[in-house]
């Protein structure tokens, strides 16, 4: 037999009476359905649950859609009823005794408030609902559905006095017209516009409470006619690329080799589906991209997978889908159908050769496809081989007479005959007048005008004398015929033009240092000798000296310089340096010394 509840008791509750410090204990039983209010100094809360069956039933306690933990304040009595000591706002909630056995279970919901304020019985499960035409849940919980489905949102509701329930779909508030009645919410035939957060308000003068419940409708994936980001990725892949959509009965896509190719899963559905690509049942392990969120797989180069099947699978809450692709690639084949057009319209050269032309699938493409695979033998087959007509024979131009202004330059012409065994025979002229007109054998040359650069005389140096060469001088440089006749300097372009600016020298600039022999050293020992040079500025052909400045662009030399730097024997100076050593002395410049002071 399946467990029902026989009674269900109500609580035993210990109240402190507001004229005596005694404890005076009432009982009052709760019928199913109804509400336990915890006034202030209550003691003790015990729920009975008495449940009957075959084979006997086990009874479990749960708040609010959870196990019952039990502790030193929540006891399991030997009954199986439910005792709460020193009740708290934390006790406040549904209590639901839970009867089973073998063959089936059953459950009934005891509302234990605090001073009356309203109690709403929520869960925290989510339901997901992909074949029902109906679902019921309970407020709170995560409602996911396919469409078309009847869902219905109880919202069962405690409070003394009778709270007043409200409902609301994204906070804005529902007419009547939504089917509530007795705390429940009915939404038929749902679509995706009915999607939302669903909200149930109860409220008394209590105060008041609002728990929620979201609506997700749940599409399976379905197929789609077209992908637009297919297209623009197309667009951008380069015409090399062959592109084509997965179909659950499966499409064929014939490619060439090493092209690339674009594969598109066009699929919809709510939530949007997680998308896996396969190659003959297997993930894929070659080289590949996925594009678009995966939507696209990107083949780099077809030849790396061998005949086979691709699959994309679709998958969200609501179902999968499967579509199918199945890839071919062609082969390149060398053929000889065709010939060449004849080399000769006549004589004996005239020769076909067979036409080597690479195929596709029986459309020719560029050979460098049949590269890899062996060229058939080719012979050449004789064409035309017969007499031709007489026609002018004409030899090359001889040299102008003339570079410019205008020559003459000949050619011989001849009238022949090229027979089949490749000779030659003269013929007369009337026989090639017949034929065509007889080419000229005279004509004019170089017809352009002799033209030359012309350049005037240099002008004055001019410039500053800082270095040599530096200064500059100017001549104008024109283009003129030979008879004098000036012309564009577009006319000589082809000629090298003469300088038009050049550096010059100055006579300023025509000076340099003059140096005398050095004189004697001052001292053939010790550290104070020197000697000395006179060096002047003078022009290079008066040999005259001139200013110092002139030749500032020229290192100076040097005037002066010490001389026989060595040490003296017994530390004595000899005379020659006598004098400038006292007066190297007297002016401060001597240092040290190892002899008297007598000769100063």
């Amino acid at each position: 037999e399946y467990p029902f509840h026989r009674r269900v008791s109500g609580f035993t509750s210990s109240l402190r009476t507001s004229s005596a410090e005694t404890f005076i204990p009432s009982s009052v039983v709760t019928h199913l359905g109804q509400t336990v209010v915890l006034a202030s100094g209550t003691l003790s809360v015990l729920l009975h649950c008495e449940a009957v069956g075959n084979p006997k039933p086990t009874i479990s306690w749960a708040k609010n859609g959870e196990e019952v933990k039990y502790n030193d304040r929540l006891l399991l009595q030997p009954d199986d009823s439910l005792q709460i000591l020193a009740p708290v706002d934390a006790d406040v909630g549904f209590y639901a005794c839970n009867a089973s056995n073998a063959l089936g279970s059953d459950s009934v919901s005891i509302a234990v408030t605090l001073a009356g304020k309203p109690l709403i019985k929520a869960s925290r499960a989510t339901v997901i609902n992909t074949e029902s035409p109906a679902v019921t849940v309970d407020i709170g919980s995560m409602v996911k559905t396919i469409q078309k489905a009847n869902v219905t949102i109880n919202c069962q509701v405690a409070g003394v006095p009778e709270a007043k329930v409200t409902w609301f779909k994204n906070k804005v508030k529902l007419s009547s017209t939504h089917h509530l009645h007795d705390g429940l919410l009915f939404i038929a035939n749902v679509s995706l516009s009915d999607q939302g957060l669903y909200s149930c308000k109860a409220a008394n003068l209590h105060g008041e409470v609002t728990e929620s419940s979201q609506l997700l409708v749940l599409e399976p994936p379905r197929p789609l006619p077209y992908l637009e980001d297919l297209t623009a990725v197309l667009t951008s892949a380069g015409p090399s690329t062959h592109s084509v959509l997965a179909s659950p009965s499966g499409t064929k896509l014939t490619v060439s080799p090493g092209s690339s190719a674009l594969i598109g899963c066009a699929v919809d559905g709510h939530p949007t589906p997680n998308i896996t690509w396969l190659y003959s049942g297997e993930p894929l392990s070659l080289r590949h991209q996925l594009l678009a969120a995966g939507r696209i797989l990107q083949i780099l180069n077809v030849s790396d997978f061998t005949d086979g099947e691709f699959s994309c699978l679709a998958q969200n809450e609501a179902g999968s889908l499967t579509q199918i692709i199945s890839l071919a690639v062609q082969e390149y084949r060398w053929s000889v159908d065709k010939l060449t057009a004849c080399s000769a319209s006549c004589g004996h050269r005239g020769v076909q050769l067979p036409q080597l032309r690479c195929l596709l699938d029986g459309a020719e493409v560029n050979a460098s496809h049949c590269r890899e695979t062996p060229k058939p033998s080719l012979q050449p087959i004789a064409c035309n081989r017969r007499d031709c007509p007489s026609r002018w024979m004409v030899t090359s131009w001889s040299p102008c007479t003339r570079s410019c202004g205008g020559g003459l330059q000949t050619r011989r012409v001849t009238c022949q005959r090229l027979t089949a065994k490749g000779g030659s025979v003269p013929m007369s002229n009337e026989a090639c007048a017949q034929v065509s007109k007889h080419p000229v054998d005279t004509q004019s040359c170089n017809r352009q005008p002799c033209v030359e650069w012309v350049a005037s005389s240099w002008g004055q140096c001019n410039g500053p004398c800082i270095g040599p060469r530096l200064a500059v001088q100017h001549r104008h440089v024109f283009c003129q015929t030979k008879d004098g006749t000036s012309v564009s300097s577009d006319e000589c372009s082809s000629l090298p033009r003469p300088l038009s600016t050049q550096n010059c020298w100055t006579d300023v600039c025509g000076v340099h240092w003059r140096v005398s022999l050095w004189t004697v050293c001052t001292a053939t020992c010790g550290n104070y000798g020197f000697q000395s040079r006179r060096v002047d500025c003078v022009h290079i052909r008066t040999n005259k000296p001139v200013m110092e400045h002139h030749c500032s662009w020229r290192p100076r030399p040097a005037n002066w310089q010490r001389c026989n730097i060595t040490p003296c024997e017994n530390g004595t100076l000899l005379r020659g340096g006598e004098a400038e050593w006292c007066r190297s002395r007297k002016e401060g410049r001597v240092v040290s010394q190892k002899r008297s002071t007598g000769p100063c």
